[in-house]
């Protein structure tokens, strides 16, 4: 491996980060043979300090030349990182230290944070696809209706029970809007009420939540899932096939696949981005971007 940036988002996941430089720093500096790992000892571990950070930290080493960029942290972290890092010449690397953390469990990257390092070190990259809901970038999902208000609600909480709870919680009080979806030759697909709508350009949502299992991030296009109105009977059945991977033989689930969208809302309201949520216009624009971006597998 070549000189690296390692950004670390101090405050992703539920467990301490402390010793993580520690980690990353003996990883990289002996091989268990006496022998750096970095190709003239190179490196350099920053943190974040604020919303927005990774992806000005990334940038700047973009701009700087840095072959390797490296997001630590959670879905957040890595889409900060990747935005950054898209188009250019470097690549990036993950080091998973969050709560879902879709993209790295897509393309098999270790949650240990010294394996994840050793794979970074190794340096075997692909390219992959990334999406964009109306110009703003997303590497593994984005969506509206039920996902992105457990989004906005969810907030800063973390861990995987606290997100069991907010789910719960709004979904009995949420009430499914009407969308009409066109494909990219202008044919409607869908029109009707929907409990949410996902564009995956990966297979999951995280915690091995597998809402597109078949999506591939370097095929050049997008799975679009629709999952209509359910009952809380069904909510169970449903429940059961998102981590086994069998979300789409569910009656009550559309799936299209395709290199971009058109989704139309009566409203505007939130949408998230690789499950950070936002406020967006009610015609949302969805495409692919094929082999946008390199990153070390």
């Amino acid at each position: 491996m070549k000189k690296a940036v390692f950004i670390v988002n101090p405050g992703a996941g539920t467990s301490r980060k402390g010793n993580i430089a520690e980690e990353i720093a003996s990883c990289l500096e002996m091989d268990g043979k006496g022998s750096s790992c970095v190709e003239g000892g190179s490196y350099e571990i920053v943190y974040t300090q604020r919303p927005k950070h990774a992806s000005e930290l990334a940038l700047n080493a973009v701009k700087e030349g840095v072959p390797v960029i490296v997001a630590v942290g959670g879905d957040g972290t890595v889409n900060e990182v990747a935005c950054s890092v898209a188009g250019s010449s470097s690549a990036m690397g993950i080091v998973p230290v969050g709560s879902s953390n879709g993209l790295a469990r897509h393309l098999c990257i270790p949650r240990d944070v010294k394996q994840a390092v050793r794979k970074i070190v190794e340096g075997h990259t692909a390219l992959i696809d990334y999406g964009l809901l109306n110009q703003k970038k997303f590497f593994c999902t984005c969506g509206c209706g039920f996902d992105a208000e457990v989004g906005w609600n969810f907030g800063g909480k973390r861990g995987r029970s606290s997100y069991v709870k907010t789910v719960i919680k709004e979904f009995f009080r949420y009430s499914p809007s009407h969308y009409e979806i066109e494909d990219s030759d202008g044919n409607t697909v869908f029109s009707s009420k929907a409990f949410l709508v996902t564009a995956a350009n990966a297979g999951q949502w995280g915690n091995d939540a597998y809402v597109a299992p078949e999506a591939s991030v370097q095929d050049g296009l997008l799975d679009l899932v629709v999952v209509e109105p359910f009952s809380v009977l069904a909510a169970a059945s449903l429940s059961w096939r998102l981590f086994h991977r069998s979300l789409l033989k569910s009656s009550k689930v559309r799936h299209f696949r395709g290199k971009a969208f058109t989704v139309r809302r009566s409203d505007a309201g939130l949408v998230h981005l690789d499950g950070e949520p936002l406020f967006s216009t009610e015609e949302l624009e969805i495409s692919v971007c094929p082999k946008g971006l390199k990153v070390i597998v």
